[in-house]
């Protein structure tokens, strides 16, 4: 009996694997690049595969973007390079880095007696990590790094030989430093460290289970070279990356100095909160099962080791009052991994599966309604219908402004054409152009525009968000 229920339940974690995995490949494609930050770094990759700048990354033409590094807007690029420029090929690296490691942690489960698709099942099934299979985004990257530099040191410290693990390790640690830059040091070192001093494993351990040398150079030429590079071309950018990114956003409320937006102030202790909401409902069940083991949860090696890594990242973040729900996607591995450690003992499978269930069900049922109801256009936080509803030519003349600030959408989706009208001095001047001009004003700043000059504009039409009107129509 109990070995046609674990069918059964292998059976439901496939199909459910499969529909939710395709399901967000769909997405890719049907959903426009979001602003502001899924859109910003896809103008950013577009304008890198355009001017083929694959040092300096560049938020606008000859405008260097200094907060991040370059891997994930590489990988973007070179998705561009293979697939053409499209909101799909943006997205397809995270896709694809989403499921290396849904194999890694499948391979995993399978040795500890498990079905294969337990853990994709349980990642695909988190708000974060679902939401993050498949967006244009350094946090997918900086993930995936952490998520192999912690599995490989656990397995180097398993094996009395070197395997491949143990330079993993390294390889990984060097991504990280161009996924996100130093933050891959502070967010996984410590929890190793942690690890170490309550488990009492001897430094000269630690010292013969890795290849220190030969690793730290693989972590040094995989990441160092891009580092001075970028130095090199684009002056100010390690004191901006270093400093202002890795100290004053974190530590600075609503920091200031940020160029490229503003810091996100939240309450202290707010990741917190981002965590039982994104991880839900698998946190909630881990959390419990801690808390009723509490006693000898530190006695076992392995879970202890999850543990740290589990609650590290929320540790350190509370701290931090610039902080993004998407900061909590890295622990969502170790929650996947208890999970699975402890499948085996769970009475209340079915019922952990159901609810599990229940956010991609709604966002399915949410797609496909906004889809057949013709309102996912109007919904998107994107400019991408209003601009290519309209035909744009730019070869003959025509022309796309922005009143007081371009939208990265609008950008991206206008091949890196549109421009900005700051004021009525330089409207002045639009009106004089001669050939087509159409205009896209947020409709929050449409009161801001003189009466006379909106006599002379024609709207084409409109989202939730933003318009688009014809200048000086016939």
């Amino acid at each position: 009996m109990d070995l046609k229920k674990d069918k059964n339940t292998s059976f439901y974690l496939f199909i459910s694997v499969i529909v939710i995995a395709v399901f967000r490949l769909i997405l890719t494609a049907a959903i426009p690049l979001l602003d502001k930050t899924e859109s910003r770094y896809g103008e950013i990759a577009r304008i890198m595969y355009e001017t083929k700048n694959w040092v300096v990354l560049q938020i606008d033409y000859g405008i260097p973007f200094w907060a991040k590094p370059p891997l994930s807007t590489w990988l973007s690029a070179l998705s561009f390079e293979t697939f053409g420029v499209s909101e799909m090929a943006a997205r397809f690296p995270s896709f694809l880095l989403a499921v290396i490691l849904l194999i890694v942690l499948g391979k995993l489960a399978k040795k500890e007696g498990v079905s294969f698709y337990l853990p994709a099942f349980i990642l695909l099934t988190m708000p974060e990590f679902l939401i993050h299979t498949g967006v244009v985004s350094t946090d997918s990257a900086l993930a995936f790094s952490i998520a192999l530099i912690m599995i490989s040191f656990w397995k180097a410290m398993q094996h009395e030989k070197y395997t491949f693990w143990n330079y993993l390790f390294f390889i990984a640690m060097g991504l990280g430093f161009l996924a996100k830059g130093p933050i891959i040091l502070v967010l996984t070192v410590p929890p190793i460290f942690l690890w170490i001093l309550l488990q009492k494993v001897s430094l000269k351990t630690v010292y013969l289970k890795l290849p220190w040398f030969t690793g730290i150079l693989i972590t040094a030429v995989i990441s160092i070279p891009w580092y001075i590079l970028a130095e090199n071309r684009s002056p100010g950018f390690l004191n901006y990356f270093i400093v202002g990114e890795h100290f004053n956003r974190f530590l600075v409320p609503g920091w200031q100095g940020d160029l490229y937006g503003s810091g996100h102030s939240q309450p202290l202790g707010m990741i917190w909160v981002f965590l039982l909401a994104f991880a839900f409902p698998w946190i909630q069940i881990v959390l419990y099962k801690i808390w009723k083991e509490r006693k000898s949860i530190f006695k076992d090696n392995y879970v202890s080791y999850l543990v740290f890594w589990l609650f590290w990242t929320p540790l350190f973040f509370t701290i931090s009052k610039n902080i993004l729900h998407t900061y909590i996607l890295p622990v969502t591995i170790p929650i996947a991994l208890l999970m699975v450690h402890w499948w085996k003992n769970y009475e209340k499978k079915k019922t952990m599966l159901a609810v599990g269930s229940i956010f991609p069900a709604v966002a399915i049922l949410l797609f496909f309604g906004a889809f057949l109801t013709g309102k996912l256009d109007f919904y998107m936080n994107s400019d991408k219908y209003l601009i290519e509803n309209q035909q744009i030519d730019f070869n003959k003349n025509e022309a796309l402004y922005y009143w007081k600030g371009k939208s990265y959408s609008g950008q991206f989706y206008s091949n890196g054409k549109a421009k900005t009208v700051a004021n009525t001095r330089e409207l002045d001047s639009v009106m004089g152009i001669t050939g087509k001009s159409y205009f896209v004003v947020t409709n929050k700043k449409i009161k801001d525009i003189p009466s006379e000059y909106k006599a002379q504009m024609k709207l084409l039409d409109s989202n939730f968000k933003s318009s688009i009107y014809l200048l000086k129509p016939e």
